[in-house]
């Protein structure tokens, strides 16, 4: 962790630096922010608000996407039909979401999940599909000969064999979901969703506060972050040291 650590200090001093020589904002109005929000309780109020709809639409997306993907590899015609829309929907910022989402919805937790559905589904089905891709057809074969019906076939056969593709589809789906869930709170924030990240991220613009917006971009950063290190990358590791593919203790 030495050498980022040596980067945010050089950064952060080139940034006051800077913040004193041209009477901007700098790393001082960062933490002063910090700690107004820590002091008001908005922090944890703000983080929780949001995690509280990001990580079951993570999960949904997850149950949605990985049974999409299963149906999509069991039928060559179903993929070749479907499978591109997965691709083309990465291409679509998740932003431009949020106004149907609106109109259909209304500002609720509702427009939230939709939006989140939207960005995070096709990263999960593209990410098992390219795991798919991976898979020996003697696996299928060997399953079939032994009786695997085609349930147990996606389930023990399909699933486990693509699961380094289908983790790193996981991690992107979660960056996905995230992004797409600052967006929709930006957008669509206000009193009904509660204090979001998102909601207090455009409160922040809305009062000309540069130093509030910087320091809510700042927790954005490291929830994110957070959930990437303790969540996936664990799982990534344990994954690949089972399959003899972590070398020297480290990827």
């Amino acid at each position: 962790m030495l050498a980022p650590l040596v980067t945010l200090f050089v950064v952060l001093t080139v940034w006051g630096f800077a913040s004193s020589i041209g009477g901007g904002t700098g790393p001082m109005d960062l933490f002063a922010a910090l700690g107004k929000f820590w002091a008001s309780g908005e922090v944890v109020q703000g983080i929780a608000t949001s995690l509280g709809r990001g990580i079951p639409g993570f999960l949904l997306s997850v149950l949605a996407g990985t049974a999409l993907a299963l149906v999509l590899s069991a039928s060559t015609w179903l993929r070749a039909a479907v499978a591109p829309y997965m691709t083309f929907l990465l291409t679509l910022p998740t932003v431009a979401w949020v106004p149907l989402a609106i109109l259909f919805f209304g500002v609720t937790d509702a427009t939230v999940y939709f939006v989140v559905l939207t960005g995070a589904v096709p990263a999960i089905v593209n990410g098992l599909l390219a795991g798919v891709d991976q898979i020996q057809p003697l696996h299928r074969k060997v399953g079939r000969v032994l009786g695997a019906g085609t349930l147990d076939t996606a389930l023990h056969i399909v699933l486990p064999a693509a699961l380094p593709a289908y983790i790193s589809g996981l991690r992107q789906g979660w960056a996905f979901c995230w992004r797409a869930l600052m967006a929709a709170e930006i957008i669509a924030g206000g009193q009904d969703l509660g204090l979001g990240l998102g909601t207090l991220l455009q409160r922040g613009r809305e009062l000309d506060d540069v130093g509030g917006v910087l320091a809510t971009i700042l927790l954005i950063l490291v929830v994110g972050v957070v959930i990437e290190v303790l969540v996936f990358g664990p799982i990534e590791r344990r994954l690949l040291r089972r399959r003899g593919l972590l070398i020297g203790g480290s990827r």
